[in-house]
């Protein structure tokens, strides 16, 4: 009898043949419902569940959803690596990596053809100092706009770390006044990047999604509607990068 537990992964049978999908079983107390959602960097579908005693049912929810999970896994952005002449977005602009033929650091300079990212070393020396430039930027960003807002509501200080989560584009424990991103965002539209700061912050007053939430985040940017959407539509893109 197969045994479902949080974390494990599952074969499914795919609609018309072919290679099995993958799915991932995950456990989400906050869940009110059974979910599935396409993680398009790990090119793997996630099936949601309230409790683990759901699972099985969480299992075969997913399973009528095959033919769905098939299609937006065919169609999620191929995989890009960080190599020079690829052009990605740096705060929503396109900008192109560049090879020095040197031993330097990944750095940002204006050419006469547009912005462009430098860097020595090549193949994976090169895309390592391109991801260190770009953490880096996300660590400054983000740093500045967390503090902002955190000092618009009147908060103490927060330990800010920089991930590559596949599932979150932030997250914030706001007992131990921690709050994490992923250093993606750093390429989104920087508008984006500052609601993902005042969504974070927003939850060291209220842990949860409720109205007084939201009215929190809204009172930090605005309309926060335009920036969700974005990555949500954006989102598995900046996932294919490197």
């Amino acid at each position: 009898m197969t045994q479902f537990h949080n974390g494990a992964r599952l074969r499914l049978e795919r609609p018309g043949g072919g290679e099995p999908l993958t799915l991932r079983l995950s456990v989400n107390a906050r869940a009110r419902r059974l979910s599935v959602r396409i993680d398009a960097r790990a090119g793997e579908a996630v099936v949601v569940a309230p409790s683990p005693r759901t699972l099985p049912q969480a299992v075969d929810f997913a399973r009528t959803r095959a033919l769905w999970i098939a299609e937006r896994l065919s169609a999620r952005p191929k995989t890009t690596p960080l190599a020079p002449g690829q052009e990605i977005l740096l705060a929503g602009r396109s900008v192109r990596l560049e090879a020095t033929g040197t031993a330097a650091a990944a750095r940002l300079v204006q050419s006469e053809a547009g912005p462009v990212i430098r860097a020595g070393g090549e193949g994976e020396a090169f895309s390592r100092r391109v991801l260190n430039f770009l953490k880096a930027e996300a660590r400054r960003r983000l740093t500045d706009r967390t503090e902002f807002h955190r000092a618009a509501l009147g908060q103490a200080p927060v330990r800010l770390s920089i991930t590559d989560s596949r599932t979150r584009w932030g997250s914030c424990s706001p007992h131990a006044r921690t709050i994490r991103y992923s250093w993606r965002v750093v390429m989104a539209p920087e508008a984006v990047l500052d609601y993902l700061a005042a969504h974070e912050v927003a939850h060291l007053v209220h842990a949860d999604h409720s109205p007084a939430y939201w009215s929190v985040v809204e009172r930090l940017i605005g309309d926060h509607r335009p920036h969700r959407r974005w990555l949500k539509t954006h989102g598995a893109a900046l996932h294919a990068v490197g």
